[in-house]
């Protein structure tokens, strides 16, 4: 008897020995888990920096032989996310980076229209993806400002972490536009225009609601249009990206004011006289038809004087007038004319053959 006692008593203390065992490897792996994600992150990032100095060589190779290029580091609002007044960047301006592209056949005696072009993408950046885009504006006589706002990939971790989603971006674009206008003599302080697709339409139409003497015309290409509708319908690993410590910091369920702050769809009664020109898309796989119906539904709702179009099923979803279809071509000639009424460019494109020998070869 004494025997199986002491058996037993020796078999619990096997037991809670490979428990306490099992418990160390436990941590420890966590532990390396833990440290691997956070190499991984940083590798991306190093990897993002590498793809942005390599996107740079891109924008050379795609428009030089067309366009004076320039890189500005500009500055913006200080960041949202640092809240002690004893840090060392408490109160300083955000610094960022900004695209510039000036038509080598410009006559710097005279004055010229300015697209501001900010890019899509919840953590984006300006790419040659655009590359098109860009020809075909300066073959218009066009200068245009590209703004890496806050939060765009390419410039580390930290500034990854200043995103402001819907937020101090907005003003970063602004920035970017009164920079153009008070250090460059060419540019034209009145016949400025701001056009952008996904984000990059959601920031043209938050500038315009923000600063609505400071545009004279605006398109919203697909635009992100309603954060909370949005958080609805993706999944938790993109509603993270909100709610992140260093972003908003809480769902939309949890702060659904804020997120009503960063809508454009809820903002509609800011916006006084700016022509304005909204495309939509019914196949759209990233910004539902749903999110920019109401806002075109809030900006009638509201008396609002604008232009709009919902295409059907166009092939291309989110990206149907971007990209080189013959179809995308024809809408951006309308998206062109509708600019040029109002910015009287020098040699505005009026037709598809010419928007081709703009920005394609043959």
């Amino acid at each position: 008897m004494k025997s199986f006692k002491f058996i037993s008593i020796f078999c619990l203390l096997l037991i809670f020995s490979s428990i306490s065992l099992a418990q160390e490897i436990n941590t420890l792996l966590l532990e390396k888990v833990e440290r691997l994600q956070k190499d991984n992150e940083k590798l991306r990032h190093r990897l993002d920096v590498i793809d942005k100095q390599n996107q740079d060589i891109l924008w050379y190779k795609k428009v030089e032989d067309i366009a004076y290029i320039d890189k500005l580091y500009i500055s913006g609002p200080p960041a949202s996310n640092i809240n002690s007044k004893t840090h060392l960047s408490y109160g300083n301006p955000l610094k960022f980076y900004t695209y510039v592209f000036i038509p080598k056949s410009i006559d710097d005696s005279k004055k010229y229209p300015l697209i501001v072009l900010p890019h899509g993408g919840v953590h984006g950046d300006f790419t040659t993806y655009y590359a098109h885009i860009v020809r075909e504006l300066l073959a218009q006589g066009y200068i245009i400002a590209a703004p890496e706002y806050r939060g765009s990939t390419g410039y580390g971790k930290s500034y990854y972490e200043n995103i402001d989603y819907g937020g101090l971006e907005n003003e970063d674009v602004y920035a970017a536009r009164n920079h153009m206008v008070e250090n460059y003599a060419i540019v034209d302080k009145n016949r400025i225009g701001i056009m952008g697709w996904s984000h990059g339409g959601m920031i043209s139409l938050m500038n315009i609601f923000d600063h609505p003497k400071d545009y004279q015309v605006a398109f919203a290409g697909v635009p992100v249009s309603d954060l909370i509708a949005r958080m609805g319908y993706y999944d938790d690993e993109y509603r993270d990206l909100y709610s992140a410590d260093y972003h908003i910091g809480a769902t939309a369920q949890e702060n659904l004011a804020e997120y009503r702050r960063r809508s454009p769809a809820w903002n509609t009664h800011k916006m006084q006289n700016t022509p304005l020109l909204i495309h939509t898309n019914t196949n759209d796989d990233d910004v539902s038809v749903l999110e920019v119906e109401h806002l075109i539904k809030s900006l009638k709702a509201d008396g609002k004087k604008f232009e709009y179009e919902i295409y059907q099923e166009i092939p291309g979803g989110h990206s149907f007038d971007r990209i080189d279809t013959k179809i995308a071509n024809e809408i951006r000639v309308k998206i062109y004319k509708f600019l040029a009424n109002e910015l009287n460019p020098p040699t505005p494109i009026k037709n598809v053959k010419e928007l081709r020998k703009a920005a394609y070869r043959f």
